[in-house]
């Protein structure tokens, strides 16, 4: 890619990430997403033969509830292979600037850390994982096209005593103009580990420009119980959630939790900044899907 193209595209993508945050009514977002869509449709098509139909209940929960529950995505023995490729990694905290650190000199304060993008693509069955027929189905079913992986996240969380981070309070991520993400617990998370918390349909509700912060009590008093979906589960156990609802992950308490976050979205979201790692596409992995992650992933 050229200089000048990549920056044209960068420009395009600036462009697209603000006027989603700007257009906040829903007809008319639900116009654009449309048109999108139908753009996709007509220039990315779906590979001859291999068009994945993914899980048609997960598929209508995510529609109707923003939340549907996946199962055992991942054997326990793949979580533990991806666990020791990433020991010797860096992990970058997200919340306090410092230098970055690995798992076992994790420094005492720290609640959130990412591990850089390079590491993440490369661990072992992270983007086989992201390409499966089922996940690619779904993804394809929800957002009306083909979609693009626009991020791929392996973070962990630890139990902290001085306060929580932001994406430990309730709130709406605004990444995109419709996107999902499938989150997938590395470690057994119970409540006393962090888990995942979403106020289930409110992923319908309209947009705002400014996104906001909710308290416990507020949640509480606006939404019944049963409207409050806690995801916990075993290492291996996963699930897909629209965090265009309301969501938080609970601060852990006891045990330190490692997830893995794929985000799928109609078009590459801005605040991600996702660069490709410089090497080629694996074999087999459709260009265009993939194209944030990999040097020449071609446009099919």
């Amino acid at each position: 890619m050229s200089i000048k193209t990549g920056h044209a595209r960068a420009v395009i993508s600036l462009a697209a990430f603000y006027a989603h945050r700007i257009i906040t009514i829903a007809m008319v977002r639900a116009l654009i997403v449309a048109a999108i869509r139908t753009y996709v449709r007509w220039r990315h098509k779906p590979n001859t033969g291999a068009a994945p139909h993914g899980h048609p209940a997960a598929t209508d929960a995510l529609r109707v509830d923003g939340y549907a529950p996946l199962g055992q995505l991942l054997p326990r023995a793949d979580c533990v292979e991806m666990i020791d490729y990433l020991n010797d990694k860096l992990l970058n905290d997200r919340d306090t600037p410092r230098p970055p650190f690995r798992l076992i000199d994790a420094p005492a304060g720290v609640r959130l850390a990412d591990y850089g993008f390079a590491d993440v693509v490369n661990c072992p069955h992270v983007v086989a994982l992201a390409n499966c027929p089922l996940l690619l189905g779904i993804a394809a079913s929800y957002l009306g096209c083909k979609p693009t992986l626009s991020s791929v996240v392996l973070r962990w969380s630890w139990p902290c005593a001085h306060g929580t981070s932001d994406l430990q309070r309730f709130h709406r991520d605004a990444d995109d103009w419709r996107f999902f993400k499938v989150l997938v617990y590395l470690t057994d998370v119970d409540e006393q580990c962090g888990p995942h918390v979403y106020v289930k349909a409110t992923h319908r509700g309209g947009r705002t420009m400014r996104l906001r912060f909710w308290s416990d009590e507020q949640i509480a008093a606006a939404y019944s119980r049963d409207r409050i979906a806690v995801a916990v589960g075993r290492m291996g156990s996963a699930f897909a959630v629209d965090t265009a609802g309301i969501h938080k992950g609970l601060a852990p308490t006891r045990g330190a939790r490692l997830m893995l976050m794929l985000r799928y979205s109609l078009l590459p979201c801005y605040e991600s900044h996702c660069t490709p790692t410089g090497t080629p596409r694996p074999s087999g992995l459709d260009g265009y899907i993939n194209r944030l992650l990999f040097d020449h992933a071609g446009g099919r």
